[in-house]
């Protein structure tokens, strides 16, 4: 049996943390990607094969996979405001041909990478472990379950999937979502706590995410879902730790919930005139509005995933927000 693990997604925040750690750990990594000449970052990793293509390409998904170990399914579109045409053809049709595609390759794990986000509304009385019912609130979302599902199909059909659901990404590396909202955001002075904070966020510290991948290849349970998520804590909690960390002292704005719905509105109002991304999308709410309150006991009994703590992602983020954000870190380091 060869160690190619074949990647997708792996030019994206996540990949460029997980095809690292993946040649540091001795595998040979073939990566997916649409534009090879892109990404000069891959001259430092020896042992890592770039292939031309797209998930939406079946010629590329059953090349890439012809001999490999080993396949983690990490590409897909994100952005909290698109098309759902375009979210449907990347997430759900994209799954849909690599689950083709390896039904013809001898692989022993297909890894796919869903998220936690496809909950959509938590029960605010609950805790969201893997059994929780899913109630998509946005077009992201219900992709990503669209996605989760035909997986789920193909289990049934004795395919060795592992499903691992991780929460919102930060760390270095990182520009959107997370990283803006709870990082640039307030070191630019801009720090807005909706109803005081009170709600529940649940981050995950991106190569802690990649590890859960690498451990997954040797550990859990075929079939199996697993949340990858660091431990949640408030809006509140959390920029307190990255003020005091980063030694922040600008003035919180705190606003009503009903406050912030109106301006995103209004905000959206402009974005299908602009055709750009509004910078508080209504899509946020149910990222925002929410109790995250995510389990990730089955992770770390079954898969051996240790959360990182939250100060130490805090700081190290941080750091490299404040090191001019260079694309060289230990993090990313092949060897």
């Amino acid at each position: 049996m060869s160690d190619i693990v074949f990647v997708t997604g792996g030019t994206g925040f996540l990949g460029r943390h997980l095809v690292p750690m993946l040649c540091r750990a001795g595998y040979r990594v073939r990566v997916l990607t649409r534009k090879p000449d892109a990404n000069p970052w891959r001259a430092g990793c020896p042992n890592v094969e770039v292939l031309a293509g797209d998930v939406l390409d079946p010629d590329s998904l059953r090349r890439g996979m012809a001999g490999s170990r080993f396949v983690v399914h990490a590409g897909g579109l994100f952005r909290f405001w698109g098309n759902e045409a375009d979210f449907d053809r990347t997430n759900v049709g994209g799954t849909e041909n690599m689950l083709v595609a390896s039904s013809g390759a001898d692989v022993e794990r297909f890894i796919h990478i869903s998220t936690v986000a496809l909950i959509g509304h938590p029960d605010p009385n609950r805790i969201v472990d893997e059994t929780h019912p899913a109630q998509p609130a946005d077009a992201y979302q219900r992709s990503k379950l669209r996605a989760e599902l035909a997986v789920r199909q193909r289990v049934d059909a004795g395919m060795p999937v592992i499903i691992l659901r991780p929460g919102a990404y930060y760390g270095p590396l990182g520009q959107y979502a997370f990283n803006r909202l709870f990082f640039r955001d307030p070191m630019r002075g801009i720090i807005m706590q909706v109803n005081r904070g009170r709600y529940v966020t649940f981050p995950a510290y991106i190569s802690g995410v990649a590890g859960a991948i690498l451990q997954s290849f040797t550990r859990g349970r075929l079939g199996e879902i697993y949340n990858i998520c660091d431990d949640s804590l408030t809006h509140r909690e959390a920029f307190d730790i990255i003020c005091r960390e980063g030694n922040l002292r600008f003035p919180r704005l705190t606003i009503p919930g009903w406050m912030g719905v109106a301006a995103s509105r209004g905000l959206e109002a402009i974005a299908a005139v602009t055709k750009q991304e509004p910078f508080w999308p209504l899509n946020l709410k149910s990222y925002v509005y929410n109790y995250w309150r995510v389990s990730n006991e089955k992770a770390r009994v079954e898969l051996g995933f240790v959360p990182t703590d939250f100060r130490e992602g805090a700081r190290r983020t941080l750091a490299w927000y404040r090191d001019g954000q260079p694309e060289d870190i230990p993090e990313t380091e092949c060897r």
